[in-house]
């Protein structure tokens, strides 16, 4: 039973654990900044439970028809991933090769492609799409907590630990923090920047030969 999840951990080849590595900085860290760092790590495990359970019903129809690669390796969550971010996105097209095409296609696009990664599963990364399609879709809502509880899972072990690790980047569950944490970075406190002590916050006084002679001071003008 544990390697429901377990095998999300497990490389046999240096090449796949890089590009496992690659997936979860682009794919995972993306998703974590949208949910938070409490919530991603609740979906990482229930994705790789779901699509672990979707692949072994699937597994037992194909096998008779074709030999089926095993499923290893953080790839089918990073797919689950992407499902979600795809389908809930406002974006109806993007760029792909230079080639506008809808939003809900590139996923599939990326399927094809991940093909090509040494070790890596169609149908495991098949699974996964459809698990993360299936919840951005609403129809696995129980896994979907409100961010009351998120926020209250913030304040306890152990994510209470992961903040106060240095070095290390957390991600509130409250959608109203994670703005304002957006918003501390685009509007910085004054005085960060270097050329902000030179600007003056009142305005130039007219030098006072001007004040006492109208015509030079349209003509300074």
């Amino acid at each position: 039973v544990h390697r429901l999840i377990t095998y999300v951990f497990v490389y046999e080849d240096l090449i796949s654990l890089t590009c496992g590595a690659v997936l979860i900085w682009y794919f995972a860290g993306s998703f974590e900044k949208n949910v938070g760092t409490a919530k991603h790590c609740f979906l990482t495990g229930a994705f790789a439970i779901l699509s672990a359970l979707l692949f072994l019903l699937l597994e037992t129809v194909l096998s008779r028809v074709s030999e089926v690669e095993e499923v290893k390796g953080f790839t089918p969550v990073a797919f689950a991933t992407l499902g979600v971010s795809t389908t809930r996105s406002r974006m109806k097209r993007t760029l792909v090769l230079g080639v506008r095409v809808p939003v809900v296609l590139v996923p599939w696009f990326l399927l094809c492609t991940a093909w090509f990664i040494p070790r890596s599963s169609l149908l495991g990364n098949l699974c996964g799409l459809l698990a993360g399609e299936a919840y951005g879709l609403g129809y696995c809502f129980c896994l979907d907590f409100p961010e009351s509880i998120a926020s209250k899972l913030d304040r306890l072990f152990p994510f209470s630990l992961l903040k106060r690790i240095p070095g290390l980047k957390y991600i509130p569950g409250s959608l109203a923090e994670r703005r304002a944490l957006e918003s501390s970075k685009i509007n910085p406190v004054p005085g960060t920047y270097p050329t902000q002590s030179y600007c003056s916050s009142s305005p130039l006084a007219l030098p006072a030969f001007q004040l006492h002679h109208p015509g030079a001071q349209s003509q300074g003008f």
